[in-house]
């Protein structure tokens, strides 16, 4: 399992939002590559970037922080926000991201991703943000009416890399994952799930690493980290010993 930490990207600064909203911004810290740095020593091994003013504007709002963060890191990073088409697709994959996450399109344009994936196999990944189980767009500012196994079964046979699936009601309020529904989202779907949303503690990583949750491909952790609620020496070594105990 692999355990991401959040970098989310506001007016070039690194914050963390409640359910979203973008008027409960929390800012962490005002240099974002410095931020990354600090989580590859730490020893993660996939960073997880979103563009939140992109997600908003339908394309790239934080380009320069995003690429500050590419040339002081070599961890992975996947992004997502703002990302609605294949030359900003391309861009991002031929600037160093490792992987892409197409969310708001991928409700509005399908073929988008089943381009993106068949053009980049194994760089592009779905993001799945539902409120009340319906799937919200445009930085989780507009629902649709399509349900997240809906979506995800959409793209089952797309070659998409990974679904991140995220309740946002859940999203920085430090309650826990919803486990019910990213598990039930796993077992409808054969792409690879990734939890986000409510990662508040060691108790949380210790959950996702039951029997249970073996189809899971790892979880997002962000205001967790940011206020100490979550030791990522004390999570990475527990992740360690699972894997090596497998």
């Amino acid at each position: 399992m692999i355990l991401f930490p959040a970098i989310d990207l506001k007016g070039g600064r690194c914050v963390r939002l409640e359910q979203g909203d973008m008027a409960k911004a929390t800012v962490f810290s005002a240099d974002p590559g410095a931020q990354a740095e600090s989580f590859e020593r730490q020893g993660f091994v996939y960073l997880h970037v979103v563009d939140l003013d992109g997600a908003f504007a339908g394309e790239p709002k934080n380009a320069e922080a995003v690429e500050d963060i590419l040339a002081r890191v070599k961890t992975p990073v996947q992004l997502g926000g703002g990302i609605r088409n294949l030359a900003t697709i391309e861009a991002w994959l031929q600037k160093g991201i490792s992987r892409v996450i197409i969310g708001t399109a991928a409700v509005r344009d399908p073929d988008l991703v089943r381009e993106a994936a068949r053009l980049h196999p194994g760089r592009v990944a779905v993001g799945i943000d539902a409120r009340d189980g319906l799937v919200a767009v445009e930085g989780w500012a507009k629902s649709s009416e399509l349900n997240a196994l809906e979506l995800g079964r959409r793209f089952e046979d797309a070659g998409v890399s990974a679904i991140i699936y995220t309740d946002i009601a859940r999203d920085g309020i430090l309650q826990g994952l919803n486990m019910e529904a990213t598990l039930a989202l796993a077992d409808a779907v054969d792409i690879p799930v990734i939890a986000s949303g409510g990662l508040a503690s060691l108790a949380d990583v210790e959950r996702l690493l039951q029997p249970d949750c073996a189809r899971l491909a790892g979880a997002i952790t962000g205001r967790a980290l940011y206020d100490g609620r979550l030791d990522p020496a004390e999570a990475l070594a527990l992740i360690a010993r699972a894997g090596a105990d497998a």
